[in-house]
């Protein structure tokens, strides 16, 4: 009794590791970016793919109402595919040796048996049915129904060679640990029950009563061919227009041709367009031009004499953005040889007067360094006057915070 317990203690942690299944299945490879879990549709595979061979040894026992096995060896090997990412079947032998104990009138016999069983199993693979299919995943969890044809050897208490044969039926948990591509191990724990007239020996014995074969077996699965699974890509559907009315296909037919009616309208205008801006073709950026009897003549460029005038923020002596792109739009308006006048200036609303010379000063400094060494402006064509707040002539504050420019 001992070895039966030990194997059924292997399904017991078999189902405690179905309890935990839930949170194995939380793998991001494969969910979407809203994460949740991605399933089907696959491709289907050809014919000769996701077929594999298993092949592995273990242990097993026996257990019916007057008899109990001890610990055996059991020989596994098996061929099966996948005819999806959950779905798959194989076809196996499991040949076993073990002695078994016989209770009968309380006297233990002792038995050597070796029964021989054919089977088919048809697999579900839980964790791509739960967790999603994903081909890098370390372990599968697939349970299994199996279907089986037993044929029983042992030595009768005459000596002779007795093989009696029986159907059976039974579960199993197949475990695949992925080691690469084509090579898994696998742990397989399953248990065949069948009347119990094909393992027992002896008069008196019922032949109704149901006997359990369990077995543990450890071993490689080699992968065949393409193994893994592609994802049906998106295809758009389509669309069977539905078939035209007279009445709608001669609006159409007007439409179209008041459309070719405009586009032809618009070629004309179009045309005329590039035609008038031909004349502006080889005009020149920066250059003045007179327009007379349809043709521009060039003119000679005039230096701006307007003064212009800069404002600064309060206690600064530095131009804010908007007032340095005033100050480059005037230089620009200047030739090399212009002479100007710089007039910086401080509102007598703020500081003192001393203050307020020193810092028209650092105005005038700073608009003149820009005129020289950012516009090319000629240094001895500069003069810069500094005059504090002594010369307020505006009704403002602000406006008096300033540097005025004029062309001599």
């Amino acid at each position: 009794m001992k070895g039966i317990k030990t194997i059924l203690g292997a399904f017991a942690a078999a189902t405690m590791l179905f309890v935990s299944f839930g949170a194995y299945a939380q793998e991001n490879a494969n969910r979407d970016e809203n994460n949740k879990v991605v399933r089907g549709p696959y491709e289907t595979n050809r014919f000769g793919d996701n077929w594999f061979i298993g092949i592995g040894g273990g242990i097993n026992s026996y257990l019916a109402k007057d008899a109990y096995g001890k610990i055996g060896i059991a020989v596994d090997a098996n061929f099966g595919k996948w005819f999806t990412p959950t779905i798959g079947a194989r076809l196996g032998y499991r040949g076993i040796t073990n002695t078994k104990v016989n209770a009968i009138d309380n006297t233990d016999q002792l038995t050597k048996w070796m029964p021989h069983n054919a089977h088919l199993d048809f697999l579900w693979n839980m964790s791509n049915s739960f967790g999603g299919y994903k081909e890098t995943r370390f372990w599968d969890i697939i349970p299994y129904v199996s279907m089986a044809t037993l044929i029983h050897c042992y030595d009768a208490a005459s000596g002779d060679k007795i093989r009696n044969w029986e159907f059976g039926a039974g579960l199993g948990f197949l475990n695949d640990f992925r080691l690469g591509k084509h090579v898994d191990l696998f742990l397989d724990l399953s248990a065949l029950a069948v009347r119990s007239q094909a393992l027992t020996v002896g008069e008196g014995w019922i032949k109704d009563r149901v006997a359990v074969l369990p077995t543990a077996t450890l071993g490689l699965i080699f992968n065949l061919g393409k193994s893994n699974w592609d994802r049906h890509s998106s295809i758009t559907p389509v669309v069977i227009p539905v078939p035209f009315t007279l009445d709608q296909y001669n609006a159409l037919k007007d439409r179209v041709d008041a459309l070719e009616k405009e586009n032809a309208e618009l070629k004309d205008k179009i045309a005329a367009l590039e035609e008038e801006n031909a004349k502006y073709k080889n005009l020149k950026d920066g250059q003045t031009y007179l327009y007379k009897d349809g043709e521009f003549i060039e003119t000679e460029a005039k230096t701006i004499s307007t003064p212009a005038i800069v404002y600064f923020d309060i206690d600064k002596a530095k131009l804010s953005q908007r007032e340095l792109a005033h100050l480059e739009y005037y230089a620009q308006s200047l030739d090399e040889n212009s002479e100007i006048k710089l007039v910086g200036s401080c509102d007598s609303k703020t500081g003192t007067a001393e203050y307020n010379q020193k810092l028209s000063e650092k105005r005038v400094d700073y608009v003149k360094d820009l005129l020289v060494n950012k516009y090319n402006v000629k240094e001895e064509n500069i003069e810069a006057v500094a005059e504090g707040s002594s010369n307020n002539l505006f009704d403002t504050p602000a406006k008096n915070r300033c540097v005025t420019l004029k062309v001599k």
